[in-house]
């Protein structure tokens, strides 16, 4: 919902069905919203502010911060005390709001400074700008370097059927020390959705991340549409898309609290919402997993 124009840029959006889609989502029975500052350099916030303006019960809002932007649109890298600052006033300016449910770490770096940056967002919510604090894509000796300081609420780390290098140290770990896990690209940024095709992954605009991205690529497309398959067929069974299947395969993890899921258009939350009740069940995840 960033739109054009930064490097992790999804392609052309459309603001009006940003929108459109949380409206439905909400609707729906989604109570969260996940952002970042990054996302379009500050277009995101600013779109998730007009979908919640006016309403009479508003969706928790998450969102980040480290990554910083100059006015050429170069992106940086900062857990510095004023930093941190600066950029949660620019949040808050965007997103219209008094205070940020769940304020987070989006990367460990510059890795020296993590204490640094970890300390501010204790101050943050001591003085009542955040709720709850958490990080994005830490390891397990990072997660315990900021809880010398003060314990973490959350982590978001990817997490779907082709990226599941968390199981091993950090999913143990955060179930463990009870920190929420709320994984994000389930679907593999629209790999595992059920919609995506060798021709159409082949014409990705230029300005689509994923047309650099080696899972849109030969030969890892062709085994990822092969779990795609699987992923429809056991959807079917249940009156669920494979997208929905994807998610729910996430959620079976008991170390996993909840999924970010990516919607551009109010059609694509026909194809997700339903893995808001729908799981797995044991046989069900074995046999996805025997694609792998």
């Amino acid at each position: 919902m960033g739109g054009p124009g930064y490097r992790f840029a999804w392609g052309a959006q459309d603001d009006n069905d940003s929108i459109a889609a949380i409206h439905k989502a909400l609707d729906l029975g989604i109570n969260w919203i996940d952002t970042a500052a990054i996302y379009g350099l500050g277009h995101s916030e600013e779109v998730v502010a007009k979908a919640i303006h006016g309403l009479a019960e508003r969706p928790y809002i998450f969102t980040k911060c480290e990554r910083v932007w100059n006015e050429q649109g170069e992106i940086g890298k900062s857990l510095k005390n004023n930093s941190i600052r600066a950029e949660i006033e620019a949040s808050l300016r965007r997103l219209k709001l008094d205070v940020i449910d769940l304020y987070q770490i989006h990367w460990a770096e510059p890795e020296e400074d993590l204490e640094e940056g970890w300390s501010t967002l204790v101050e943050l919510k001591s003085e009542g700008k955040v709720r709850h604090i958490g990080v994005c894509n830490f390891n397990v000796a990072q997660l315990k370097r900021a809880q010398t300081i003060a314990p973490v609420t959350s982590l978001q780390p990817p997490y779907s059927l082709i990226r599941r290098g968390i199981e091993t140290e950090i999913l143990p770990y955060a179930l463990e020390q009870g920190i929420g896990v709320i994984g994000y690209s389930p679907m593999a940024s629209g790999l595992l959705a059920g919609k995506m095709t060798a021709e159409r992954a082949a014409n990705l605009p230029e300005n689509d991340w994923r047309s650099r991205s080696d899972d849109f690529r030969e030969p890892l497309l062709s085994k990822h549409l092969i779990l795609v398959d699987k992923l429809a067929e056991i959807g079917a069974r249940h009156g669920r898309t494979a997208g929905e299947a994807a998610i729910a395969w996430t959620l079976n993890n008991p170390a996993v609290t909840g999924s970010i899921v990516g919607i551009r258009h109010p059609n694509q939350v026909d194809g997700v919402i339903g893995a808001l009740t729908f799981r797995l069940s044991a046989g069900e995840v074995a046999e996805v997993e025997s694609v792998l």
